[in-house]
């Protein structure tokens, strides 16, 4: 099989349009038409990960943290971002990186940061904004499953965990077909009424060309009409963090000796204890004290991230316990999301995750 393939499996599950605005998700280097003859996962690309890629005989290395996030004016090798991009180029390797596409995604780095905690109930903490539109279009009737089937089948109509949703109209349609058009009913130069149904449909901004496409496809007018509107609903399966509920409440120093044991935690930082019960949970991989207002007004008793700044700390401890796990660490598992998406989708391709500890931080 080739390159382009995994790549199409890691896109359908973390698509581009959902990473942040400063971020360089996707592919950084290499071809994806050449065949793959493995797959290596990682965090970070290092050059001890594409030292390893090469030995096992693998042509294709994911990560989840991008290698190239600025421009570069010359490769020339002075760090380790321009050697690993030469050595990657020289011995044709592909790299690939799911970074916060795969953070917002749904079923994505957070949900598995749960999942590892053992949290039920978990939802998006901070859900993604102007993320949908809706779609009108206007059928015949006797052609109206069949352009709804086309709209579905290009991904329209997922509200939760429905799908196949839309509402429809019946109407009447005139227009008057002018020289030089060939009319799916009506005559040339004469004004024509038509029963129609109005189509209405929601869809993700991201989707909208590929809809658009598939009802142009469909539909059996010449210029079929349809109108395109921005809405304010949230998407509430996709963003940043997540928040859920433990089975049973544990005590605060219970709960972030467990997460420090499961996470492998050199160092697990956090503010005073003050003896509160744990049971809602919000956290965010990497980065993310961004969220941490939002955890405190959805009442969680606990907010989880890798990394919070200093003066973070300061009037909190009344309301929220924060545990600073290391970023290494609280998105070390990605590399579990990888691996189960390509085992079952390919299952005969060689993949194995690194075992190149690439954490930068180190602890005495």
């Amino acid at each position: 099989m080739k390159i382009k393939e995994i790549v199409s499996a890691l896109e359908q599950f973390a698509p581009l349009p959902l990473q942040d605005g400063f971020d360089n998700a996707g592919l950084q280097i290499g071809l994806t038409d050449a065949e793959v003859t493995g797959a290596l996962l990682c965090l970070d690309v290092t050059e001890t990960v594409l030292d390893e890629a090469i030995a096992l005989g693998f042509n294709l290395i994911i990560a989840h943290h991008p290698l190239i996030f600025k421009g570069y004016k010359s490769i020339t090798g002075k760090d380790y971002v321009e050697r690993c991009i030469l050595k990657a180029i020289k011995n044709d390797l592909v790299i690939y990186a799911a970074h916060t596409n795969l953070d917002n995604a749904p079923e994505g780095v957070n949900f598995k940061i749960a999942e590892k905690i053992g949290l039920k109930n978990v939802r998006v903490l901070e859900t993604k904004e102007n993320a949908l539109v809706k779609l009108v279009t206007f059928v015949p009737t006797a052609q109206a499953e069949d352009v709804r089937k086309a709209l579905f089948n290009a991904g329209c109509g997922n509200i939760g965990n429905y799908d196949s949703c839309s509402y429809n109209l019946e109407g009447e349609g005139t227009f008057r077909a002018s020289e030089g058009t060939h009319p799916y009913c009506g005559e040339i130069g004469e004004i024509h009424t038509e029963k129609e149904i109005r189509i209405e449909t929601i869809l993700l901004a991201y989707k909208k060309a590929e809809a658009v496409k598939a009802l142009l496809a469909a539909h059996p007018y010449e210029e079929p009409a349809f109108d395109i509107y921005p809405l304010q609903n949230t998407w509430a399966q996709a963003g940043a963090g997540v928040i859920g509920e433990l089975e049973t409440t544990e005590t605060e120093l219970e709960f972030l000796k467990r997460i420090k044991k499961t996470f492998e935690v050199g160092c697990l930082k956090h503010n005073k204890l003050t003896g509160r019960e744990i049971q809602t949970v919000a956290l965010c991989g990497g980065a993310g004290a961004f969220l941490m207002p939002l955890a405190i007004r959805n009442h969680a008793d606990v907010f989880i991230t890798g990394e919070i700044k200093y003066h973070d700390y300061f009037g909190h401890e009344n309301d929220i316990l924060l545990a600073e796990i290391g970023h290494y660490e609280s998105e070390q598992y990605t590399k579990e999301i990888f691996y189960t998406l390509i085992r079952d989708l390919f299952p005969n391709l060689e993949v194995q995750q690194t075992k190149v500890n690439t954490n930068p931080i180190k602890y005495m």
